[in-house]
């Protein structure tokens, strides 16, 4: 069947989730940052999807800002980095992350071409909310699904169950496109068109499924959904 719904996770996927750690590493009197930002973002979103893993394993549950403080307390301990002040900034700037520079273009040829479009994500809405309204895309999207709504995170069936729910598509209707392999591997695996936005050259993920698409960016995610 002909693809309806084009289904985005965000953090790393339409936002960049080094730009909060960027942004903050070229503020006067961040300079100690500056020379490690890289490492710790990378060390911060490790963290923190790390920690969504754990918690549903453990069956608990916090938001995902939580989760994110949670995250950037242990890159910032790691990396010797102190403050309450810089802990707030960069919350604050991941509150408000920049969306990579061919998102927009890219949702409004899929929104033109009429296909229904909405994020999925471990975000919290609030949070979702911010990034969307701060990158420009929210009147692009017909919905934003998070995992509040189900108190798990991905990769668990529930998460993906939204999709359905919320669009009355069949699995095979949805193209999801994902920068995090292992969320494009599982979401094949569920059933829906999988494209992983592999921006870093990574290998595909050791898992029971593997994405179907790997894409370096999201420029051509229109004509993919438009041959699927």
């Amino acid at each position: 069947m002909p693809i309806t719904t084009c289904i985005f996770d965000a953090y790393g996927t339409l936002f960049d989730v080094n730009a909060a750690a960027r942004a903050a590493a070229q503020e006067p009197g961040n300079e100690t940052l500056a020379r490690c930002w890289q490492q710790l973002a990378a060390d911060w979103r490790a963290k923190q999807l790390e920690y969504t893993w754990l918690r549903a394993l453990a069956d608990t549950h916090d938001d995902f800002w939580k989760v994110t403080q949670d995250g950037l307390d242990w890159a910032m301990e790691k990396h010797g980095l102190k403050g309450d002040g810089l802990r707030a900034r960069l919350m604050q700037l991941y509150a408000e992350l920049s969306a990579y520079p061919e998102v927009q273009e890219m949702l409004k040829t899929l929104k033109n071409a009429g296909y229904k479009l909405a994020i999925l994500s471990n975000g919290e809405p609030k949070m979702l909310q911010s990034a969307m309204d701060s990158a420009g895309i929210s009147d692009l999207l017909d919905d934003c699904l998070s995992v509040e709504n189900v108190g798990v995170y991905k990769p668990h069936a529930r998460v993906y169950d939204m999709v359905g729910d919320r669009f009355g598509c069949d699995n095979d209707q949805v193209l999801f496109v994902s920068s995090n392999g292992w969320d494009a591997a599982c979401a094949t695996g569920y059933g829906f068109q999988t494209a992983w936005v592999n921006r870093m050259g990574l290998p595909v993920d050791r898992m029971p499924w593997t994405p179907k698409h790997i894409l370096n960016d999201l420029k051509t995610i229109p004509e993919l959904a438009k041959s699927l």
